[in-house]
């Protein structure tokens, strides 16, 4: 069949995609220029909606540190257009049946052979005034990502119980000035005299907001007047699935970790509950991060080809693997 181009890339016109990547951050991307590379017919859907797109810049990335994250995706997208097999739509898929089939927004219905779910998580964290305006800069959850950029500088740890300890600790490594705030949540003695060894102090009041200077975290403002100036704070943020496609594909989750409520389970190959369906990125890991996402949609994509040149050439590949849901994801 014959193929036309369309916008820098060839567009698919009547027939399956090999690979229907959905999902245009840093997973998706890299899967689709893998799959580019290995002139597999690709079709990429993304609904712009990245959950670093507040930050900055990115941390950490080798080769982009620092780089504004819309900026590293929209050069992603310009690297696919040398590849004519992939075709990049900006829409979202909003239902996805076995088969497969998957229906656009805009109501257009495609056929793919394979799907590779990078649809990111749902960053879900306490209902406090001042929390969403300062999110993805001086509030953070991942002190890898930002910790350098508010180092040295008076922080707090938004968190109670284990995950307090935990990132207290950690956070611990960027300045020698960290206050845990438990929002109300008591702090048992064998967290503070652990917290205490480490130099870090614990604050049980509730936090009546977050108040801010210049676009920067400036003090912490508890119910009963007190002012707290910290620069920084970690915040124990939740990650939940943000499309229902796993749940209406039947997709396995693995079990509960301290960060992601609902990933999807995956084997080494990325391969999911269901064959011909991948996913990578931040809907399938227990620990977020670019750079861990651009490995992710890479293996994930070559995973891809070798299934697919099993199905057409008889390439020998691992058996697909028995995933079983586990009993406590939807909880």
């Amino acid at each position: 069949m014959a193929l036309s181009p369309r916008a820098g890339n060839l567009a698919v016109m009547n027939t399956t995609w090999d690979c229907t990547v959905i999902g245009g951050g840093a997973a998706g991307l890299s899967a689709a220029l893998v799959l580019g590379r290995a002139r597999r017919r690709t079709l990429l859907v993304d609904a712009g909606r990245q959950s670093n797109l507040p930050a900055p810049g990115i941390g950490g990335l080798l080769g982009h540190d620092g780089r504004p994250p819309a900026e590293l995706y929209a050069a992603g997208r310009q690297e696919l257009t040398k590849y004519p097999t992939v075709e990049v739509r900006n829409s979202e898929i909003t239902t996805a049946k076995r088969g497969f089939e998957v229906a656009l927004a805009d109501g257009t219905v495609e056929h793919t052979r394979t799907v590779l779910l990078a649809t990111g998580m749902e960053y879900r964290y306490p209902n406090i005034t001042g929390l969403d305006a300062l999110w993805g800069r001086s509030a953070f959850h991942c002190p890898f990502c930002h910790g350098w950029e508010v180092r040295n500088q008076p922080l707090a740890v938004l968190a109670d119980g284990k995950r307090a300890v935990h990132s207290a600790l950690l956070l611990r490594a960027w300045s020698d000035d960290i206050m845990v705030l438990s929002n109300g949540s008591p702090v048992s003695e064998p967290e503070r005299q652990q917290l205490s060894a480490a130099g870090i102090d614990a604050d049980t009041r509730t936090i009546a907001e977050l108040s801010s200077r210049d676009g920067g975290l400036d003090e912490v403002v508890f119910d009963d007047g007190f002012r707290l100036p910290r620069r920084g704070v970690l915040v124990a943020a939740t990650l939940h699935q943000r499309s229902t496609l796993p749940a209406q594909l039947g997709l396995a989750m693995a079990p509960p970790g301290p960060v992601v409520a609902d990933a999807v389970a995956i084997d080494a190959m990325h391969r999911t509950s269901v064959p011909g369906v991948f996913a990578a990125g931040d809907v399938s890991t227990q620990m977020p991060q670019v750079a861990g996402a651009v490995a992710a949609g890479s293996l994930a994509a070559s995973a891809v080809v070798q299934t697919l040149q099993a199905e057409n050439v008889g390439l020998a590949v691992p058996d697909w693997p028995e995933i079983k849901e586990n009993a406590d994801a939807h909880a």
